[in-house]
């Protein structure tokens, strides 16, 4: 049975995208570059652990085109630059309609955050996902007080600069700051920034909360 979350103390709420709100799957990457050749992509990219390549791009230190050459070096043959992006953005897949339902509840009576660890090709590939699916390409900026991007902020969970980072700029408090995400390590990082934590293993966000609590 699913814990739903007493929320009616908090005043602030910060969330994850991929894994939280977006629905993701690392395997079908994983999968997609096994298919081309990568047969050790899953050694250098897994939900846990990345290769050090991967924080740079997530932070902004290395360029698309820079990004889609590294992969391309684990590859055999000369792989097209766009079958690359297809199998980076396999992984990405749709956000349910409920969860935005939702965050709209939440936004009337919490102030909403979002923090994603992400980098500029899923970012572009999930901001024309909103637009296909809902209309709206912002949709994710729209729906909370401010969205951090890690590849625009160079900043990137699980660091705990990343979390003073969102703290500071809203000046918020901790005791009352709930921080919601499907990565352990992540979760560790804002413990250590003093946080509020809700580790999300095998439930959705529409059933952890009590809406009628608050």
């Amino acid at each position: 049975m699913t814990n739903q979350l007493n929320i009616k103390n908090l005043d602030a709420i910060i969330f994850d995208l991929g894994g939280v709100i977006l629905n993701i799957d690392y395997d079908l990457t994983i999968n997609a570059f096994k298919k081309l050749g990568g047969e050790n992509f899953d050694k250098l990219y897994t939900q846990a652990h990345q290769d050090l390549v991967f924080d740079k791009y997530e932070t902004g230190k290395i360029t698309s085109t820079e990004f889609i050459e590294y992969l391309r070096s684990f590859l055999p043959g000369n792989i097209s630059p766009t079958v690359v992006i297809e199998a980076w953005n396999a992984m990405l897949l749709d956000l349910p309609a409920n969860r935005i339902e939702l965050l709209e509840q939440l936004k009337k009576t919490y102030r909403i955050f979002l923090f994603s660890n992400t980098n500029d090709l899923h970012f572009q590939f999930f901001s024309e996902l909103m637009e296909r699916q809902f209309g709206n390409r912002t949709l994710l900026q729209d729906l909370f007080e401010k969205a951090y991007f890690s590849h625009l902020v160079g900043q990137r969970k699980p660091n705990v600069e990343a979390f003073e980072l969102v703290i500071k700029n809203h000046n918020l408090d901790k005791n009352t700051t709930l921080f919601i995400d499907d990565s352990v390590q992540h979760i560790e990082g804002a413990k250590k920034a003093g946080l509020l934590t809700k580790h999300l293993v095998r439930e959705d966000i529409i059933d952890i909360f009590d809406l009628t609590k608050t």
